[in-house]
């Protein structure tokens, strides 16, 4: 870990030498700021509550290189798969941390949906605005991601405006020289009464370690609606830190969903600020992991006006030795009377060496609130299994569909048609059955 913190930090010197007069003063003192954080904090350890039961130490000791100076190409044959194809999409496409400009679809049109490098150039007065101003700024793995912010996906929505077309959001590794960290910043915004559905995928082609650490910042205006999905399905020599934060605004409205289903480590750091009154998140989430995987959730409802709604459904499916870990916390300040907010998680353990640790958290400091959660870890039920089997549904069989039914809960929000089917034969693949859930 100190190797590579000695690497970032020699390397953050050369990345602000070769930027200097590339970038206003005031990126360059967020930056800086960030960077500062980082070295007094460092790595965070086990060491560290909000980092207990998820250790980092085994992948940070990797020579990870930080800086890709060559770019790689991709077979478009090789990375279609990866792709919503049967649904026509903008995309944003990066290969080894450099924008893709033939695998992508952007547009000015009526809304900005470009990179992060160029919004850094071409609208310096949003920068001033938004960057880094969701993100919290004490926690060292964002700060290391907005010390070294260049490139991403940049979408603005302008008042008014709904996109009709989903907004495909993918990063892939291919070096196939040396293990890679990456580093890929994005923003999003809606401005009031806008409307956008995003999809998200990182994805290593690689055949040796990588290690993304990803942040991105939302902001979602008043009568804006935002529709987010994540999917995470990477190799078990891929690693991946995502910081996500959400500014919510009146009368907006938010559902985000993270699909785990492969990947050495998954780390999500997701935090909701309900800025304004009646403001509406949901939070739903899928982990469906096996052999040597482990999938951490870090979520944050922070209910700071009265009359928001929050609710929050994740579910757990752990094979192998595979390890989950769960903690929720909404937070009810003292003035946001009329709070609704509901948190709910559900894991089911298929082996005695699979675990979970869980902690769901409510902090209320308001009277008149309806808050609650639940927690509840099992296996599979027996008398279910064995009345479909009875019924002449083989085991495999009865075993998937049972475990299907557990955690379709989390799809409900999914607005877009193709995704919901290909998650669903994600799902399928995970449990090994060659079955159709849509029917």
């Amino acid at each position: 870990m100190e190797a590579l913190k000695d690497k970032l930090e020699s390397s953050f010197l050369v990345f602000e030498n070769e930027l200097n007069g590339h970038s206003k003063n005031y990126i360059h003192q967020v930056r800086q700021k960030a960077f500062k954080v980082f070295e007094e904090k460092g790595f965070p350890t086990k060491k560290d509550e909000e980092w207990k039961y998820t250790n980092l130490k085994p992948i940070l000791k990797k020579d990870f290189r930080v800086f890709h100076h060559n770019e790689n190409n991709v077979d478009f044959a090789d990375v279609r798969k990866y792709f919503l194809s049967d649904v026509d999409s903008y995309k944003l496409v990066f290969v080894d941390g450099k924008f893709s400009s033939w695998l992508s679809e952007t547009t000015h049109e009526k809304f900005d949906i470009c990179t992060f490098g160029s919004m850094l150039e071409k609208y310096p007065e949003v920068a001033d605005k938004y960057f880094n101003q969701a993100l919290p700024q004490e926690e060292p793995m964002a700060a290391i991601n907005t010390a070294f912010a260049n490139e991403g996906a940049f979408i603005r929505i302008k008042k008014n405006q709904t996109v009709e077309k989903p907004v495909q959001l993918i990063f892939f590794t291919s070096s196939q020289d040396q293990e890679v960290m990456q580093q890929p910043r994005n923003l999003i915004i809606l401005e009031e009464n806008a409307e956008v559905k995003v999809v998200e995928r990182h994805q290593s082609l690689s055949s040796h370690e990588v290690f993304t650490n990803s942040a991105t910042e939302i902001f979602v205006e008043k009568h804006a609606r935002l529709h987010y999905s994540k999917v995470q399905n990477d190799t078990k020599q891929a690693s991946l830190v995502d910081n996500t934060s959400v500014k919510q605004y009146g009368h907006s409205m938010v559902n985000l969903g993270t699909f785990s289903f492969g990947g050495k480590l998954v780390r999500n750091n997701l935090n909701f600020f309900l800025e304004d009154e009646r403001t509406e998140t949901y939070m739903d989430g899928i982990s469906l992991i096996g052999e040597g995987q482990l999938v951490d959730h870090h979520t944050l409802a922070d209910h700071k006006m009265p009359n928001c709604y929050s609710n929050e459904t994740y579910k757990g499916i752990y094979d192998g030795n595979a390890k989950g870990v769960f903690n929720g916390k909404v937070m009810v300040h003292c003035v946001a009377q009329k709070t609704n907010a509901f948190q709910q998680n559900n894991n089911i353990l298929l082996t005695d060496k699979a675990s979970i640790d869980t902690k769901p958290q409510l902090e209320i400091f308001a009277d008149d609130v309806q808050c609650s959660h639940g927690c509840t870890i099992g296996q599979l039920d027996e008398d279910a299994m064995f009345y479909l089997q009875a019924r002449g549904i083989p085991a495999k069989e009865a075993k998937a569909l049972l475990l299907y039914a557990f955690a379709n809960d989390s799809l409900r929000n999914i607005k877009i048609a193709e995704l919901r089917k290909k998650l669903n034969k994600l799902i399928a693949s995970k449990l090994g059955v060659d079955l159709d859930f849509e029917l």
